[in-house]
């Protein structure tokens, strides 16, 4: 039976819009906005490992060391964990694509947005060589935007701080958190009789109890939505266990788009 043309119309008319609404692409057209950048002084090529954002050696290292202290954009330690794109501009030396970074801490330095690692700052330039030349300068014109964060087979990760005293001190970090999207509450749940309470955002990324419910544990996460969007909670499958331990991680089971 012969198709008429409205007909192929309207089906080409409806796999463009599943496109669109499918294209992995849209997460980021984000506009970039134009600032500047340093780098960390330190004698390594990675980040810090005592960061405002409570990583530790954790944040020198994570992405491949190429990590940022922000100024505005650490928001009081909810833009922990954020992911930029970031490429020097106005020099011939500059990659289009600039680099990947995630924000393990805080700090500002000449009207700075962002202090990146050197591993980082050397990764904006188009070879090794230009990366190297881009560090003699020591601060360049930028221009970044917010994209989704990636961390391939990986979930929501509780890692309990080394300051935490069981049963009756409780502090734990928020790892490896996907999408765009800032988690801005956390409350920490009984899993007998299903009460829960809001914690306190001790500093960066660092949520502490004191003193802690007892029994296994649900850590419920706020999600900002989007613009006409609502906050909703992400409600973990995995409990933390009755007998966490300082030091030990916890895969939440979850993961944001």
């Amino acid at each position: 039976m012969a198709i008429s043309s409205s007909s192929k119309l309207l089906v080409l008319l409806f796999l463009l819009a599943l496109y669109l609404c499918q294209s992995p692409a849209r997460a980021d057209t984000t506009a970039f906005i134009h600032s500047r950048a340093a780098y960390y002084p330190n004698s390594d090529q990675q980040g810090t490992s005592d960061g405002a954002c409570g990583y530790k050696t954790f944040g020198a290292t994570l992405n491949g060391g190429d990590v940022s202290a922000a100024s505005n954009l650490y928001r009081n330690g909810v833009g922990c964990g954020a992911c930029y794109q970031v490429r020097c501009t106005g020099n011939s030396l500059c990659s289009p694509n600039g680099v990947t970074i995630v924000i393990t801490d805080s700090g500002a330095s000449g009207n700075t947005d962002f202090i990146l690692s050197q591993h980082a700052f050397s990764k904006m330039g188009l070879t090794a060589d230009a990366g190297a030349s881009l560090l003699s300068l020591g601060v360049v014109d930028i221009e970044y935007r917010r994209i989704s964060c990636s961390w391939p087979n990986k979930n929501i990760t509780f890692k309990i701080d080394e300051a935490s005293n069981f049963p009756g001190y409780l502090a734990f970090l928020i790892e490896y958190q996907q999408g765009a999207k800032d988690i801005t509450a956390v409350q920490i749940c009984e899993t007998v009789n299903l009460t829960c309470k809001l914690l306190n955002r001790s500093y960066g990324t660092v949520w502490t109890a004191n003193p802690p419910p007892s029994g296994p544990l649900l850590i419920k996460m706020l999600v900002s939505g989007d613009e006409d969007g609502d906050d909703t909670w992400l409600v973990p499958i995995n409990t933390i266990p009755e007998n966490w331990k300082a030091g030990d991680s916890y895969d939440s089971g979850v993961q944001l788009n």
